[in-house]
């Protein structure tokens, strides 16, 4: 981590939830050179930051499948819509040119990931422009708790206020790094043990449910179904149930583009991925 890569994690370090948009007075030393410091950490884990889809271009597939009989097409008439319009066109789109009645943003970009994850559209992915935020990783704080080693090429450029929040990091995270089971008793654990653990059949049929009580209309936030379900089952094996679910052709999943209208427990609730940001929506075909 070199000098100015550093000095942009500690400031974070400094913001609720080590979390700030990118435009924040905080970043002004940076300048220009904050969304490549941004890119460069994200590269490594260490942070990540808003993304967007930047341009899209319809695939072979997508041009095959809008010749088909519409009765057959397996896909929703608001995707076979959006599809239509980037067929339209031979070169690559800004998904702003992309005009459906009726259709939000949030749930142009959750159909264009979706076109995308089936194989019809090719999706270019970049940070997004306007209100783009940056936040700490888990592979961040991991780091900068047990392995990051101030150098000596860098130590010079640590202003107090800086240090002073890698201090408050540190005894925060060092006090939360005791793992769960080492505070349950062994009664907590055994009950936890002994609850049945869902077939992937119930967990789709959860998600339906939930989508109809919270009226999510067929885009259920994954963290709706972490609440019900975790406990009795674990983080990795409901991520790994909702993947067979998808590569089974029951559910797609699909990012978020636009964080404000959710917390970051919530946000963090998603599933990671390595481009395109966390898989966050469960959608039943």
């Amino acid at each position: 981590m070199d000098t100015k890569e550093l000095k942009f994690v500690l400031k974070l370090l400094g913001c609720p939830n080590y979390r700030a948009g990118l435009s924040s007075s905080i970043f002004d030393s940076f300048k220009k050179e904050k969304n490549k410091i941004c890119r460069d950490l994200g590269d490594r884990q260490l942070v990540e930051y808003s993304r967007e889809i930047a341009t899209v271009k319809i695939l072979d597939a997508g041009q095959a499948l809008l010749k088909l009989d519409s009765s057959q097409l397996p896909i929703s008439d608001k995707e076979l819509k959006v599809l239509e319009k980037i067929g339209k066109s031979s070169k690559k789109i800004a998904p702003s040119e992309i005009k459906v009645s009726g259709l939000k943003s949030d749930e142009r970009e959750a159909i264009l990931t979706v076109l995308s994850g089936r194989g019809l559209i090719d999706v270019e992915i970049k940070m997004k422009r306007v209100k783009a935020e940056v936040w700490l990783t888990a592979r961040g704080i991991e780091f900068l708790r047990d392995e990051f080693i101030p150098n000596q090429s860098n130590n010079p450029v640590i202003s107090l206020d800086l240090l002073g929040n890698y201090l408050r990091f540190l005894r925060k995270n060092l006090r939360h790094s005791e793992t769960v089971t080492s505070v349950l008793s062994t009664i907590e654990k055994s009950e936890i043990e002994t609850i049945s653990k869902p077939s992937d059949e119930q967990i789709l049929e959860t998600i339906k449910k939930l989508d109809r009580e919270l009226g999510t209309e067929n885009y259920l936030p994954i963290f709706h179904l972490r609440e019900k379900l975790q406990p009795p089952l674990s983080r990795d094996e409901l991520d790994q149930a909702l993947y067979r679910l998808q590569r089974n052709d029951k559910i797609d999943l699909s990012s978020l583009q636009e964080p404000i209208a959710y917390t970051p427990e919530q946000i963090d609730a998603g599933i990671p991925q390595n481009i395109g940001g966390s898989l966050f929506f469960i959608i039943v075909n």
